[in-house]
Protein backbone atom coordinates (compact mmCIF):
# COMPACT_ATOMS: atom_id res chain seq x y z
CA UNK A 1 0.00 0.00 0.00
CA UNK A 2 1.31 3.41 -0.89
CA UNK A 3 2.00 5.46 2.23
CA UNK A 4 1.46 9.22 2.22
CA UNK A 5 3.74 11.60 4.13
CA UNK A 6 1.57 14.67 4.54
CA UNK A 7 1.86 18.12 6.10
CA UNK A 8 -0.54 21.08 6.15
CA UNK A 9 0.91 24.32 4.79
CA UNK A 10 -0.16 27.80 3.69
CA UNK A 11 1.08 30.34 1.13
CA UNK A 12 0.92 34.14 1.24
CA UNK A 13 -2.04 35.99 -0.15
CA UNK A 14 -1.42 37.35 -3.66
CA UNK A 15 -1.08 41.09 -4.13
CA UNK A 16 -4.44 42.67 -4.93
CA UNK A 17 -3.19 46.22 -5.31
CA UNK A 18 -4.92 48.76 -7.57
CA UNK A 19 -8.37 47.33 -6.72
CA UNK A 20 -9.36 50.71 -5.27
CA UNK A 21 -9.44 52.14 -8.80
CA UNK A 22 -12.61 50.20 -9.50
CA UNK A 23 -14.14 49.63 -6.06
CA UNK A 24 -16.06 52.34 -4.22
CA UNK A 25 -16.62 50.83 -0.79
CA UNK A 26 -15.50 48.13 1.62
CA UNK A 27 -18.76 46.30 0.97
CA UNK A 28 -18.14 46.25 -2.77
CA UNK A 29 -14.57 45.08 -2.21
CA UNK A 30 -15.81 42.20 -0.07
CA UNK A 31 -18.32 41.14 -2.71
CA UNK A 32 -15.69 41.11 -5.43
CA UNK A 33 -13.25 39.11 -3.34
CA UNK A 34 -15.92 36.57 -2.47
CA UNK A 35 -17.04 36.20 -6.07
CA UNK A 36 -13.43 35.61 -7.16
CA UNK A 37 -12.62 32.95 -4.56
CA UNK A 38 -11.40 29.77 -6.22
CA UNK A 39 -10.84 26.23 -5.04
CA UNK A 40 -8.79 23.72 -7.02
CA UNK A 41 -9.46 20.17 -5.86
CA UNK A 42 -6.58 17.81 -6.64
CA UNK A 43 -7.03 14.07 -6.22
CA UNK A 44 -3.78 12.10 -5.96
CA UNK A 45 -2.85 8.46 -6.59
CA UNK A 46 -4.90 7.59 -9.67
CA UNK A 47 -3.42 4.90 -11.90
CA UNK A 48 -3.67 1.79 -9.77
CA UNK A 49 -7.40 1.05 -9.59
CA UNK A 50 -7.54 2.31 -6.01
CA UNK A 51 -10.62 2.49 -3.77
CA UNK A 52 -12.74 5.54 -4.47
CA UNK A 53 -11.65 5.92 -8.10
CA UNK A 54 -15.17 5.60 -9.50
CA UNK A 55 -16.67 7.76 -6.76
CA UNK A 56 -14.17 10.56 -7.44
CA UNK A 57 -14.87 10.45 -11.16
CA UNK A 58 -18.55 11.06 -10.41
CA UNK A 59 -18.02 14.25 -8.37
CA UNK A 60 -20.17 17.16 -9.63
CA UNK A 61 -17.13 19.33 -10.44
CA UNK A 62 -14.16 19.22 -12.75
CA UNK A 63 -11.04 18.55 -10.68
CA UNK A 64 -7.34 17.90 -11.29
CA UNK A 65 -6.33 14.24 -11.22
CA UNK A 66 -2.75 13.35 -10.31
CA UNK A 67 -2.03 10.04 -12.05
CA UNK A 68 0.95 7.91 -11.07
CA UNK A 69 3.07 6.70 -14.00
CA UNK A 70 3.98 3.09 -14.78
CA UNK A 71 1.04 1.59 -12.86
CA UNK A 72 -1.45 -1.05 -14.08
CA UNK A 73 -4.25 1.40 -14.94
CA UNK A 74 -2.22 4.58 -15.55
CA UNK A 75 -3.16 5.07 -19.20
CA UNK A 76 -6.71 3.75 -18.86
CA UNK A 77 -7.58 6.10 -16.00
CA UNK A 78 -5.81 9.10 -17.52
CA UNK A 79 -7.79 8.66 -20.74
CA UNK A 80 -11.09 8.28 -18.88
CA UNK A 81 -10.44 11.25 -16.61
CA UNK A 82 -9.59 13.42 -19.61
CA UNK A 83 -12.69 12.24 -21.45
CA UNK A 84 -14.85 13.27 -18.49
CA UNK A 85 -13.39 16.77 -18.46
CA UNK A 86 -11.00 16.45 -15.54
CA UNK A 87 -7.46 17.81 -15.77
CA UNK A 88 -4.64 15.26 -15.72
CA UNK A 89 -1.19 15.80 -14.20
CA UNK A 90 1.74 13.46 -13.54
CA UNK A 91 1.94 12.30 -9.92
CA UNK A 92 5.70 11.78 -9.83
CA UNK A 93 6.93 9.43 -7.08
CA UNK A 94 9.79 11.08 -5.18
CA UNK A 95 11.96 10.05 -2.26
CA UNK A 96 10.67 10.81 1.27
CA UNK A 97 12.74 11.40 4.38
CA UNK A 98 11.25 8.26 5.92
CA UNK A 99 9.69 5.32 4.16
CA UNK A 100 10.38 2.16 2.23
CA UNK A 101 11.33 2.26 -1.48
CA UNK A 102 8.45 -0.07 -2.38
CA UNK A 103 5.97 2.53 -1.16
CA UNK A 104 6.98 4.80 -4.03
CA UNK A 105 6.21 2.59 -6.99
CA UNK A 106 8.28 2.24 -10.19
CA UNK A 107 10.35 5.01 -11.73
CA UNK A 108 10.77 6.99 -8.52
CA UNK A 109 13.08 9.99 -8.29
CA UNK A 110 15.61 9.47 -5.52
CA UNK A 111 18.50 11.64 -4.42
CA UNK A 112 21.16 9.00 -5.18
CA UNK A 113 20.39 9.02 -8.92
CA UNK A 114 22.67 10.70 -11.45
CA UNK A 115 21.57 13.84 -13.27
CA UNK A 116 21.14 11.82 -16.45
CA UNK A 117 18.98 9.18 -14.77
CA UNK A 118 16.76 11.76 -13.09
CA UNK A 119 16.11 13.46 -16.41
CA UNK A 120 15.45 10.10 -18.07
CA UNK A 121 12.91 9.10 -15.41
CA UNK A 122 11.05 12.42 -15.47
CA UNK A 123 10.80 12.28 -19.27
CA UNK A 124 9.54 8.70 -19.11
CA UNK A 125 6.92 9.58 -16.50
CA UNK A 126 5.58 12.45 -18.60
CA UNK A 127 5.40 10.19 -21.65
CA UNK A 128 3.54 7.51 -19.67
CA UNK A 129 0.62 9.71 -18.55
CA UNK A 130 -1.60 10.78 -21.47
CA UNK A 131 -2.97 14.35 -21.55
CA UNK A 132 -0.83 15.55 -18.63
CA UNK A 133 -0.59 19.35 -18.42
CA UNK A 134 1.40 19.53 -15.19
CA UNK A 135 3.11 17.56 -12.45
CA UNK A 136 3.12 17.21 -8.68
CA UNK A 137 5.14 15.16 -6.22
CA UNK A 138 4.02 11.91 -4.65
CA UNK A 139 5.65 11.87 -1.22
CA UNK A 140 9.03 13.54 -1.86
CA UNK A 141 9.87 15.20 1.45
CA UNK A 142 13.57 14.46 0.83
CA UNK A 143 13.69 14.99 -2.94
CA UNK A 144 11.82 18.30 -2.97
CA UNK A 145 14.34 19.70 -0.47
CA UNK A 146 17.27 18.81 -2.76
CA UNK A 147 18.29 21.62 -5.14
CA UNK A 148 20.19 19.39 -7.56
CA UNK A 149 17.29 17.00 -7.97
CA UNK A 150 14.59 19.62 -8.27
CA UNK A 151 16.54 21.77 -10.70
CA UNK A 152 16.56 18.84 -13.12
CA UNK A 153 12.91 17.93 -12.51
CA UNK A 154 11.71 21.50 -12.99
CA UNK A 155 13.89 22.00 -16.06
CA UNK A 156 12.18 19.06 -17.75
CA UNK A 157 8.78 20.35 -16.64
CA UNK A 158 9.52 23.69 -18.29
CA UNK A 159 10.79 22.07 -21.49
CA UNK A 160 7.42 20.33 -21.82
CA UNK A 161 5.47 23.54 -21.21
CA UNK A 162 3.98 22.13 -18.03
CA UNK A 163 3.29 23.64 -14.59
CA UNK A 164 4.28 22.20 -11.22
CA UNK A 165 2.18 21.77 -8.10
CA UNK A 166 4.28 21.58 -4.94
CA UNK A 167 2.39 19.16 -2.70
CA UNK A 168 4.28 20.66 0.24
CA UNK A 169 5.24 17.46 2.01
CA UNK A 170 8.09 19.35 3.71
CA UNK A 171 8.58 22.90 4.93
CA UNK A 172 12.16 22.62 3.58
CA UNK A 173 10.96 22.56 -0.03
CA UNK A 174 13.20 24.34 -2.55
CA UNK A 175 10.56 24.23 -5.27
CA UNK A 176 9.33 27.86 -4.97
CA UNK A 177 12.88 29.23 -5.17
CA UNK A 178 13.86 27.12 -8.18
CA UNK A 179 10.55 27.57 -10.01
CA UNK A 180 11.00 31.35 -9.81
CA UNK A 181 14.59 31.06 -11.01
CA UNK A 182 13.71 28.78 -13.93
CA UNK A 183 10.44 30.45 -14.89
CA UNK A 184 8.24 27.44 -14.17
CA UNK A 185 4.56 28.13 -13.42
CA UNK A 186 3.97 27.03 -9.84
CA UNK A 187 1.10 26.36 -7.49
CA UNK A 188 1.34 25.11 -3.90
CA UNK A 189 -0.92 22.92 -1.81
CA UNK A 190 -2.63 24.61 1.11
CA UNK A 191 -4.71 21.82 2.67
CA UNK A 192 -4.48 18.03 2.76
CA UNK A 193 -8.05 16.78 3.13
CA UNK A 194 -7.43 13.21 4.23
CA UNK A 195 -4.13 12.88 6.07
CA UNK A 196 -6.27 11.13 8.70
CA UNK A 197 -8.66 8.55 7.28
CA UNK A 198 -11.93 9.51 8.95
CA UNK A 199 -14.92 11.38 7.58
CA UNK A 200 -14.96 13.64 10.63
CA UNK A 201 -11.38 14.75 9.98
CA UNK A 202 -11.97 15.22 6.25
CA UNK A 203 -15.01 17.39 7.03
CA UNK A 204 -12.88 19.44 9.44
CA UNK A 205 -10.30 19.94 6.70
CA UNK A 206 -13.02 21.31 4.43
CA UNK A 207 -13.58 23.79 7.25
CA UNK A 208 -9.84 24.62 7.24
CA UNK A 209 -10.16 25.34 3.53
CA UNK A 210 -13.11 27.66 4.15
CA UNK A 211 -11.17 29.47 6.87
CA UNK A 212 -8.22 29.94 4.51
CA UNK A 213 -10.54 31.52 1.95
CA UNK A 214 -11.67 34.16 4.43
CA UNK A 215 -8.37 35.96 3.89
CA UNK A 216 -7.12 34.48 0.61
CA UNK A 217 -8.64 34.51 -2.88
CA UNK A 218 -7.82 30.89 -3.66
CA UNK A 219 -7.05 27.53 -2.12
CA UNK A 220 -5.51 24.31 -3.46
CA UNK A 221 -6.65 21.19 -1.61
CA UNK A 222 -5.38 17.64 -2.06
CA UNK A 223 -7.32 14.44 -1.44
CA UNK A 224 -6.61 10.85 -2.42
CA UNK A 225 -8.01 7.70 -3.88
CA UNK A 226 -6.88 4.63 -1.98
CA UNK A 227 -7.45 4.02 1.74
CA UNK A 228 -9.41 7.26 2.34
CA UNK A 229 -10.80 7.47 -1.20
CA UNK A 230 -14.47 6.61 -0.68
CA UNK A 231 -14.68 8.71 2.48
CA UNK A 232 -13.06 11.73 0.85
CA UNK A 233 -15.35 11.40 -2.16
CA UNK A 234 -18.41 11.19 0.11
CA UNK A 235 -17.47 14.33 2.07
CA UNK A 236 -16.75 16.25 -1.12
CA UNK A 237 -20.00 15.10 -2.72
CA UNK A 238 -21.93 16.39 0.30
CA UNK A 239 -19.96 19.64 0.61
CA UNK A 240 -19.70 20.80 -2.99
CA UNK A 241 -23.33 21.90 -3.56
CA UNK A 242 -23.17 24.16 -0.50
CA UNK A 243 -19.71 25.49 -1.31
CA UNK A 244 -20.67 26.32 -4.89
CA UNK A 245 -22.64 29.27 -3.53
CA UNK A 246 -19.44 30.71 -2.05
CA UNK A 247 -16.57 29.70 -4.35
CA UNK A 248 -15.77 28.63 -7.89
CA UNK A 249 -14.30 25.16 -8.36
CA UNK A 250 -11.56 25.23 -10.99
CA UNK A 251 -8.82 23.08 -12.42
CA UNK A 252 -5.25 24.00 -11.51
CA UNK A 253 -4.55 25.40 -14.98
CA UNK A 254 -7.59 27.67 -14.66
CA UNK A 255 -6.20 29.01 -11.40
CA UNK A 256 -2.92 29.78 -13.14
CA UNK A 257 -4.72 31.67 -15.90
CA UNK A 258 -6.78 33.61 -13.37
CA UNK A 259 -3.65 34.56 -11.41
CA UNK A 260 -1.93 35.76 -14.57
CA UNK A 261 -4.92 37.91 -15.50
CA UNK A 262 -4.94 39.54 -12.06
CA UNK A 263 -1.30 40.52 -12.50
CA UNK A 264 -2.21 42.64 -15.54
CA UNK A 265 -2.80 46.24 -14.46
CA UNK A 266 -5.07 48.17 -16.88
CA UNK A 267 -3.99 51.61 -18.07
CA UNK A 268 -5.65 54.39 -16.06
Amino acid sequence: MLTLLLLLSMVPEPDVGHADKWLTSRADAGKVRQSERQVAVVIDDFGNGMDGTNEMMELPIHFTAAVMPFMPTTRQEAELLHKRGHEVIVHLPMEPVRGKPEWLGPGAITTNLSDKEIRKRVEAAINDVPHASGMNNHMGSKATADERVMRIVLSVVKEHGMFFLDSRTTYKTVVPKLAAELGVELLSNQVFLDDIYTMAHIARQVGVMSKHLESNPSCVVIGHVGPPGKKTAAVLKESIPRLKHQVSFVRLSEMLVSSAEKDIVPHS
